[in-house]
Formats: C-alpha cells, sequence, structure tokens
C-alpha cells in the first residue's frame, strides 16, 4: 500500500491539474508580494487568492486561439476575478510563472524520490545485516575470486545508495529556485524585494541573477542525478540478475503461487522485476541528454528547452520513483540460498584460497616469484582436473587444490602439511566483516 500511494503521489505531481495549481500559486506570491510593498489593496489581494481560479477545458479553448499556453491560463483565471484581476501576473514574464512553479514540482518530486530512496535503503540494510555472515563467492571478470558474505554484497549498495540520497538533497538546493525578475531579468518594472518576497511565500530562494529564465545548467544538474541513481538500482537488478541464472542460483525474485514464467515453457521461474528495472534505467539516463542540451540558449532564452521539459521532467521523476519502489519489493522479498551459496564456493576445489597461501610463502621467506610459481602450478592442475570432469572434492572429502598442495614437496618443504590444512579456512576472509558493517551501519 505505501509503494502504491508513493506512485500514486508522485503521479498526481505532474499532471495537468498540478502543473496549473502550481501556476497559480505563484501568480498568489506575485501578488502577495505586490501587496507588502503597497502596490495592491488589501481588499484586493485577499479577493485574488482567495477567488482566483482556472479551467482546464477552457484554457484549452483559449489556447487554441492565443497559441500560447500562460496568456491562455491568465486569461481563464481573470475570468474568475473582477477589477482586482488587472494585478495578476503584474510585472512578470511567461518563465517567471513557469520556471518558479517547475521550482516547487521538482522540490517536492525530489522529496518523494528522497523518501522512495531512504526506505530503499533501510530495506538493503534489514537484508544486508540479516547474511552479514552467508558465505558467497565474490567474482572479477564473472569468474571465481575469493570468498565474501551476501551482506557485505549488500552493505556496498547501501553506501553507494547513501551517497546518492546525499546528492539529491544536495540537488533540491540547486533546483528549489524561483524567479520574478521580469523579461529580461533586469527588474526593470519591479524591485528586487519583489522577487525575495514572492519567493519567500513559496518556500523557495531567489535566484541571485537571471535573465528570463532560470538557467538550465541546475535542470541538468537534476537530469543527471536521477541518471546516477537509476545506473546504480539498474547495477543492483543486474546483480540480481546474475544470481538468478540457473548455473547459479544463489538468489532469486520472489515467485508468487500462480505466476507464469513463460507461455512455453512451463518451468520457467525469470528475473522479470529486475530486468524491468534495468530497462528504465535506460529511459531515465536518456533524459540527461536533452537536458544537458538545454543547457546553451539564445542569449536572454529561446524556447527550445520547453518541449523537452515538457517531457522528460515529469517522465523522470515518474520513472525513477517507480524503480525506486520496485526495487524495494524487490530486495525486501528476494529469496537467498545460502546452500547454493555454499556449493558454489566449493565449485573451484579450493581455488578460492590460492592468494592466502601466496601470500604465506612470501611470509616464509620465499620470493613473491616462486611462491607465485608453485600456488599457480597447482591452481592449473585443478583447472585440468575440473576441465577432465573430476570431482571438486575427493572421496577423503578434500577440496582438490588442497590435495594438489599436500602433494607438492616443495610446498610441504616451505611451510608443512599442518599449515597448509590450517589456511583452508573460511572465516580468514569474514574476520573484519563486523568491523566493515560498523563503518556502514553506525
Amino acid at each position: 500500500m505505501v509503494e502504491k500511494y508513493a506512485r500514486e503521489q508522485m503521479k498526481r505531481l505532474w499532471d495537468t491539474q498540478a502543473k496549473y495549481n502550481a501556476w497559480l500559486e505563484v501568480e498568489k506570491a506575485g501578488v502577495r508580494a505586490w501587496n507588502k510593498l503597497g502596490l495592491i489593496a488589501d481588499s484586493d489581494c485577499e479577493k485574488i487568492c482567495q477567488n482566483a481560479g482556472f479551467d482546464i477545458a477552457r484554457i484549452e479553448e483559449i489556447e487554441k486561439t492565443t497559441k500560447h499556453d500562460v496568456i491562455a491560463f491568465l486569461t481563464s483565471v481573470s475570468e474568475s476575478l473582477g477589477d482586482e484581476g488587472r494585478f495578476t501576473h503584474y510585472a512578470m514574464t511567461s518563465s517567471d510563472t513557469i520556471d518558479t512553479a517547475n521550482a516547487l514540482l521538482m522540490r517536492d518530486s525530489l522529496k518523494l524520490i528522497i523518501d522512495g530512496a531512504t526506505a530503499l535503503l533501510e530495506a538493503i540494510k534489514t537484508r544486508a545485516i540479516e547474511h552479514r555472515s552467508t558465505l558467497m563467492i565474490g567474482r572479477s571478470h564473472g569468474i571465481h575470486g575469493e570468498p565474501i558474505t551476501f551482506g557485505l554484497a549488500l552493505a556496498i549498495w547501501h553506501e553507494e545508495l547513501k551517497r546518492h540520497i546525499e546528492n539529491l538533497t544536495q540537488t533540491l538546493e540547486v533546483v528549489a529556485v524561483g524567479k520574478f525578475s521580469g523579461a529580461m531579468g533586469n527588474f526593470a518594472h519591479a524591485p528586487i524585494e519583489f522577487e525575495e518576497l514572492a519567493c519567500g511565500f513559496l518556500g523557495l530562494k531567489s535566484a541571485k541573477v537571471s535573465n528570463q529564465i532560470i538557467q538550465r545548467d541546475r535542470y541538468a544538474r537534476l537530469a543527471s542525478t536521477l541518471a546516477l541513481l537509476a545506473s546504480s538500482i539498474e547495477k543492483f537488478a543486474v546483480q540480481i540478475r546474475h544470481w538468478q541464472r540457473t548455473e547459479v542460483y544463489e538468489a532469486e525474485e520472489y515467485f508468487s503461487e500462480g505466476q507464469k514464467g513463460s507461455s512455453a515453457m512451463p518451468h520457467k521461474r525469470n528475473p522479470i522485476l529486475s530486468e524491468n528495472v534495468c530497462g528504465l534505467a535506460r529511459i531515465v539516463r536518456s533524459f540527461a541528454i536533452p537536458a544537458m542540451e538545454n543547457v546553451a540558449l539564445w542569449h536572454e532564452r529561446d524556447i527550445s528547452h520547453s518541449s523537452a521539459e515538457r517531457f522528460w521532467l515529469a517522465d523522470s521523476f515518474i520513472t525513477t520513483d517507480f524503480m525506486l519502489w520496485r526495487f524495494n519489493a524487490i530486495v525486501s522479498k528476494l529469496l537467498v540460498y545460502p546452500h547454493n551459496m555454499m556449493k558454489n564456493l566449493n565449485l573451484t576445489g579450493g581455488l578460492v584460497f590460492s592468494q592466502r597461501i601466496l601470500l604465506e610463502l612470501s611470509k616464509a621467506g620465499l620470493s613473491r616469484e616462486k611462491s607465485y610459481e608453485i600456488t599457480q602450478r597447482n591452481s592449473m592442475k585443478v583447472w585440468h582436473s575440473l576441465q577432465e570432469g573430476k570431482a571438486a572434492i575427493n572421496d577423503r572429502g578434500e577440496l582438490l587444490y588442497l590435495r594438489f598442495l599436500l602433494d607438492d614437496q616443495e610446498l610441504t618443504d616451505a611451510i608443512g602439511e599442518a599449515k597448509i590444512r590450517e589456511y583452508f579456512d573460511y572465516n580468514y576472509y569474514t574476520r573484519n566483516i563486523d568491523v566493515i558493517f560498523k563503518r556502514v551501519f553506525e
């Protein structure tokens, strides 16, 4: 229910009604500012703030003639007022209304995004702590490296998402800026106090300097921030998709009763939600391009940015919000299989211990080159044995790599059989997990 409510909130912020509501709030703020400055009488200010309204159908009808949406909006608003209506939009330009209203919508939308990211952060933390000691193999190049824990993998997600929340919070400050500086930004028809008062009524900062628009590097910052967040969510989802591969099968998306994976193959359980998130991340990233290209406008402004923003602003927020809550559900319900993680950990017959053997030989006095030679030649024996179909664990329950090392006279002469066996200990690789978790979560 929380997920559905959050998504509905975001969608409502970007519908036509919300857009005109924001425009009207900006116009009312301008009226209240002029009232404070003595231009508009208290009675007229009260009438405007209480009675000003608009009709969407009427705006659309007027715009067919005017070919100008702000004029159509203002005409509809004036029809809800009397003579006092002459003070709406006084000394303002269209972009004062649009850009300042956009600041309200972006501010409120970013707050929802931060809420969604914070909820996801908590979901990841819960699962990370749950699996802080769940052993699994770490991979580089997709190849088995050394043991880690599943909780450690999730702790990395947690820290990455924390950085995004910090970035989102900073970006909120960058975009929550309004302007009431007029057609060229030179305050030719209004004092600077007018802008400061009007922005104050809206809870926005004033742009220290502007031309006819709020500068679009702010919007590009927003688009880039959302694109980075979406990219990290995709990164997390790609890991889940790998873990769910049949030959890996260490974790998988929750598969509900009655759910179907394929119209042709009844056995299929596919990571469709993670794949969905990956596809949506590509869309959110694509919005960064027009946002950056909107930074360069002609002189004091043109409106080449406007058409692009009518798409990407709403779509980037709605899509990112959807991704956050969808991935929250994926993480919260993720099925984790420690038994398969341990099976995969032993899949290479103990090769995961090679670096420890290498380092222990160096400590025992052998050169790094000789240590590497000994550990690698025995590693290659394991690979060749696995290629020939031999079991990773022999009949005596010994990992292949351990057996080959014990049979290597040069190695046993250097450190002894007991030491070699001692080094095959998974706890060695997790002894600092608690310290890492303290750094991340405390």
